[in-house]
């Protein structure tokens, strides 16, 4: 296979070079400064719109990188780095499926590139596909023994099996050898049952100032140490630390509220009257959605429902919004431009699709959780498609789901990285669902987490009549309940109710600028 820089002047190589390093390190600036005379004079050589690709799809204009991308892979398309790049801003742009195909693709032009069993790996785990991904990271790690990454990941999907001791002393190890790394941070962070102590962070802030940690490593670590601090109950600095790792992921990419603000106005606009449903009325009748801000207890509703014996609860599923991509490739239209052209039968036809999609998760029991938490902006559209379908729109206090979505590293909720961001998100968030309850009362439910610890039983009891189940008392001792949970939150539902998860009061009159943007009065101001 000829050298990728072929045909580039030495000039140029050396700059493209230096643009790849960039990427690698996750510093944007620095590679768009390096690429800037290569692409003026090589605009369609092959490594440049691959280089290029990467840095479009890091700013958030995916439609952009895909396009990017695929007249580079065109151009060498026996290149299993070239695959591997396509899949990446493809998933960047939520297009799992065909990402994973064209890793897939690269795995077999080159089956010794450990970066593209390491990506199959991260993208099969954000499908909830763990006993692939586990496959794919060890291949990964046979082929790179000191490959940390692909090593931390599967620390995490030990966490996530509920293997926390394998957990814990996998991500130490991977720590020992490479004590910058930030997954490794977080992943022992995110433990909640464990408690990082001084000489932790001492380590972490050392990690901060290493030279050889990326922007990826500083962010995770950020929020590593701000949740030690806060365990410790040095709140302001925690909130510092927070406030600082929220930067440099914001210097990465950057969340455009008006715009999405926007797109939730045109799906109602979409959806306003409603269209007229799938023809068959109970289409979906075997599916229960959980929908609500991260950190809102979507996790835990479905946890209650997974204990049940005719549900499975299937996690995070990818699969709703890649229906809606299929869609919209197949109409060359956008979400939601093309829903007024909706029939009965497209709808169905759409239905149908979801439910051949996820039917996996429908094997030994008949019922399945979908707990996306981001689905709630397409609710008109799951009433839809499966008008049969029960939705579950978790609620917590907004200061506190919020402040909680801000402590979390997060990947790709990019939302989350200021108050003000936080504020809107809220806002569009609850005008939403709460549009959809007073449209949809027998489908659409809000389930209330303060409420849930005043009065569980009851509320337990009234969530499963909703869903058109009957009580069982397992669902009342949820955290006894043995499952695979992919979530942040994975731990908490294995322990039983708590009532002292508030913390907002805790950092006081220093939220007061996440109050404001909530247009909430300030600290020890009665509202």
């Amino acid at each position: 296979m000829s050298s990728r820089l072929a045909g580039l002047s030495p000039a140029a190589a050396q700059q493209v070079i230096a643009t790849a390093q960039a990427l690698e390190a996750g510093r944007i600036g620095e590679a768009e400064q390096a690429l800037r005379a290569p692409l003026a004079a090589f605009p369609d050589h092959p490594e440049v719109l691959r280089l290029r690709a990467g840095m479009l799809s890091q700013r958030g204009e995916h439609a952009a990188a895909v396009q990017a991308m695929q007249r580079a892979v065109t151009q060498r398309p026996q290149d299993g780095l070239y695959h591997n790049t396509l899949a990446a801003v493809l998933a960047q742009a939520g297009e799992f499926d065909v990402a994973i195909a064209a890793l897939r693709r690269a795995c077999e032009l080159q089956p010794r590139l450990a970066a593209a069993w390491y990506n199959l790996g991260i993208l099969l785990t954000r499908c909830v596909r763990y006993d692939e991904a586990a496959d794919a990271l060890q291949r990964a790690v046979e082929l790179e023994p000191d490959h940390v990454l692909a090593r931390a990941q599967l620390a995490d999907l030990l966490r996530i099996s509920d293997h926390s001791d394998a957990a814990i002393a996998a991500y130490r190890r991977v720590l020992v050898e490479r004590p910058w790394t930030g997954m490794a941070w977080w992943g022992l962070a995110d433990m909640k049952t464990l408690r990082l102590g001084e000489a932790d962070g001492a380590a972490m802030r050392a990690a901060l100032g290493d030279a050889r940690a990326s922007d990826d490593d500083r962010i995770a670590t950020g929020f590593a140490l701000a949740k030690a601090l806060d365990d410790q109950g040095r709140y302001a600095e925690s909130l510092d630390v927070l406030a600082q790792a929220n930067a440099v992921a914001q210097r990465r990419r950057s969340w455009n509220a008006p715009a999405f603000s926007a797109f939730v106005d045109a799906i109602h606009a979409a959806f306003e009257p409603s269209p007229a449903l799938a023809s068959d009325g109970n289409l979906g009748h075997e599916l229960i959605f959980v929908v609500g801000l991260p950190r809102s207890g979507t996790t835990l509703a479905e946890q209650i429902l997974a204990s049940h014996s005719q549900v499975t609860g299937a996690g995070e599923l990818p699969d709703l919004g890649l229906v809606l991509s299929e869609e919209s490739r197949r109409r060359a239209l956008p979400f939601p431009q093309w829903v007024r052209t909706q029939q009965p039968a497209d709808w169905q036809r759409l239905g149908r699709r979801y439910l051949e999609r996820t039917a996996y998760w429908r094997r030994e029991r008949p019922v399945s959780v979908d707990k996306m938490p981001n689905n709630w902006a397409y609710i008109a559209a799951m009433r839809a498609m499966l008008p049969g379908a029960r939705i579950v729109v978790c609620r917590r206090d907004p200061l506190e789901t919020c402040l909680s979505c801000y402590r979390q590293h997060f990947a790709g909720n990019d939302y989350t990285r200021t108050f003000t961001d936080l504020a809107a998100y809220w806002r569009d968030f609850d005008r939403s669902t709460r549009s959809a309850h007073e449209r949809h009362p027998r489908h659409v439910r809000e389930h209330v987490y303060e409420a849930l610890l005043v009065a569980p039983e009851a509320q337990i009891r009234a969530l499963l009549e909703f869903c058109g189940l009957p009580f069982e008392p397992a669902c009342l001792n949820f955290h006894e309940t043995r499952r695979t949970v992919g979530s942040p939150s994975a731990m908490q539902v294995r322990q039983p109710l708590r009532r002292d998860t508030a913390r907002a009061e805790r950092y006081g009159a220093s939220l007061d600028p996440l109050r404001a943007a909530l247009g909430m009065a300030p600290f020890g101001v009665a509202s």
